[in-house]
């Protein structure tokens, strides 16, 4: 690859990272260590500033395989069957392994919990049907036979899956209801994060109505008939209503009077989907953990004091 003026006094590995965001920074730094990067014909190290006019080859290590190990962590399961299981997810806990991420994911619990699940997501993914963002609470279902992960990827895939949100936004809105159709891509500015702001990508619709408007905050309850990454975040960013506690996407780090959330207010309230054996509708609902009920009990103005949010009920 070229270097070009806007690389100019860039870290070498920086430059890498951005070109190559399909690996995380620290492979690619093994591999300059390694000598599989060479600027010209010069291994140089990672700290390295570029010129901008640079010629830099990448000589890729093979990736090892990847496998997800049973782990022990705390699970909390709000319904399971034959076919499937459906947890409650809490926040700050990522869904499968990736970059950054080789443990302590709901995947290695699930094995540790229920042993074998679904292998159509492969042995990385096994089970998955869809996902929940690292910092997003509540419902997720799982499949644990490959028949059922079928079912169920048809009904998501079809829009038949009823998914409910709660999450509390920034601003006020002028209406009641709402919802927005914009697609869904990935930022070309900022690798890590999606934007709505393009006119491609893939089509999004998210719904809404407002539950409780509060002091330049709105609690709202969210539907999706689409499940594009960071759908509800990205739209609600293009709405310039961005969620509280999303600094990713652009909310304040602080709200004056409010204690700092410390994750996205963002929480997977209901599932509503049919049996992949019976055809019976199934709905699965999660109730907001302490710390999002406690906060909103401050956005109100009652409940605990900045001192007490945090502690457990």
């Amino acid at each position: 690859m070229q270097a070009g003026p806007e690389d100019s006094g860039k870290r070498l590995d920086s430059m890498l990272h951005a070109r190559l965001p399909q690996f995380s920074r620290a492979r690619l730094q093994s591999w300059i260590k390694e000598g599989r990067v060479r600027v010209g014909e010069a291994r140089l190290k990672s700290s390295y500033l570029l010129h901008g006019d640079e010629r830099v080859i990448v000589e890729p290590a093979d990736l090892p395989a990847l496998k997800a190990e049973p782990e022990e962590l705390a699970l909390e399961v709000l319904y399971e069957d034959a076919d499937l299981v459906v947890i409650n997810k809490p926040a700050g806990m990522v869904v499968h392994a990736g970059a950054g991420h080789h443990s302590g994911t709901v995947v290695n619990a699930l094995l540790h919990h229920f042993g074998g699940l679904s292998q159509l997501g492969g042995e990385l993914r096994p089970g998955i049907v869809h996902r929940l963002d690292k910092d997003t609470s509540g419902v997720m279902v799982v499949a644990r036979t490959d028949a059922s992960h079928r079912a169920l990827a048809r009904q998501f895939q079809s829009r038949q899956v009823e998914k409910v949100y709660w999450a509390l936004a920034h601003g006020n809105f002028e209406s009641a209801t709402g919802h927005i159709d914009r697609p869904i891509a990935r930022d070309p500015i900022r690798r890590t994060r999606m934007t709505a702001r393009l006119e491609t990508g893939r089509s999004a619709h998210t719904e809404w109505k407002l539950l409780e408007g509060l002091d330049k905050l709105s609690y709202l309850e969210i539907r999706i008939g689409t499940g594009r990454t960071h759908q509800i975040r990205a739209h609600f960013a293009y709405l310039k209503h961005p969620l509280v506690g999303d600094t990713v996407y652009g909310a304040p780090s602080s709200i004056p009077g409010l204690p700092k959330l410390g994750r996205v207010y963002l929480h997977a309230h209901r599932l509503r989907f049919r049996s992949p054996s019976t055809g019976r509708e199934i709905t699965v609902c999660s109730e907001l953990p302490p710390e999002l009920s406690a906060y909103l009990d401050l956005a109100r103005g009652r409940g605990r004091t900045d001192a007490e949010f945090g502690k457990k009920k």
